[in-house]
């Protein structure tokens, strides 16, 4: 057997890496279609119901697959639930979608990509863990790209800019808090069943929040709008959620975070080629930092 063919990887990595590619691409493209949605005069609180009204029917049978044969939820189970699902799916969705209505889809991605340095500052400030002096160096790294583009764009749009960062970091801010305080509960229901669970509780507070806000007359809205909320649903929010799943039982969580960091780079070509957004040093300098200080955070764990 020759030195090449034993060193060639295995075709079940392979599909880890493709399924992981493939989902963090999808992620990706939630931005895209969000902003295209935009464009039809829709606000946030009604393009999210229908992201979410798509996806419900969804994460309901994703939860019930994954619960088959499992014992069923406590009362503790159903509160810890829910409160993940209100933190981690429908406030950081919603802050998100509203953020995107202020800022470009590269920003936001970018930001959105600090989420590891917000995971280990809230362990600092919840849990007392020490940080080293190299992830200090990563953080900083990171840190320094999303400013670099965010200074830049502050230029041309101003306050909206400003307004728009703020709401998809708080969004970056309420998804870390989920990570953070889901550990427990996803050795005890696993992975699937409580990404169903608690992204059908955010459903359902998507759409009660359309009810309250909106009257049923908003929900006329452009059939682009319903088709691009449905591609959204499917496309970028449920598909994702499931490939990256797999990707990590075939090549393990380390890897396909690894994999994952095409996200931000997917996104700035899909914005520059569909949104007509800039493309400038400004943008690959700052995207360049910040995959820089995410490679470096990972690596100092």
């Amino acid at each position: 057997m020759s030195i090449a063919a034993t060193a060639a990887p295995s075709p079940p990595a392979w599909r880890g890496l493709a399924l992981a590619g493939a989902g963090s691409i999808a992620f990706s493209g939630k931005a895209i279609i969000v902003k295209l949605a935009y464009r039809h005069g829709v606000d946030a609180v009604t393009l999210i119901m229908y992201r979410m009204v798509f996806a419900l029917p969804l994460f309901l049978l994703l939860a019930w697959w994954a619960g088959r044969g499992q014992p069923a939820l406590t009362r503790r189970d159903w509160v810890v639930v829910s409160g993940l699902g209100f933190s981690g799916y429908y406030l950081a969705s919603f802050l998100d979608f509203a953020g995107l209505e202020y800022t470009t889809a590269s920003l936001e991605r970018l930001i959105l990509y600090l989420n590891p340095t917000l995971v280990l500052g809230l362990g600092v400030l919840l849990f007392g863990q020490r940080v080293s002096a190299q992830r200090l160096a990563a953080l900083a790294v990171s840190y320094a790209g999303v400013l670099l583009v965010f200074g830049h764009e502050l230029g041309f749009a101003g306050a909206r800019t400003a307004l728009g960062a703020a709401l998809v970091f708080a969004s970056a801010v309420s998804y870390a808090i989920y990570l953070v305080c889901s550990g427990q509960e996803v050795k005890r229901l696993g992975a699937l069943r409580l990404t169903g669970l608690a992204s059908s509780v955010a459903c359902v507070l998507c759409i009660a929040q359309f009810l309250l806000l909106r009257p049923l007359s908003a929900a006329l809205v452009a059939p682009a709008v319903v088709w691009l909320s449905l591609l959204n649903a499917t496309l970028c929010t449920v598909a994702p959620v499931v490939m990256v799943m797999m990707a990590i039982e075939r090549i393990g969580a380390t890897m396909t975070a690894q994999t994952g960091m095409i996200g931000p780079l997917s996104t700035i070509i899909m914005g520059v080629l569909i949104l007509g957004e800039p493309f400038n040093a400004w943008l690959v300098a700052g995207t360049v930092l910040v995959l820089s200080g995410v490679w470096l955070l990972a690596r100092a764990r």
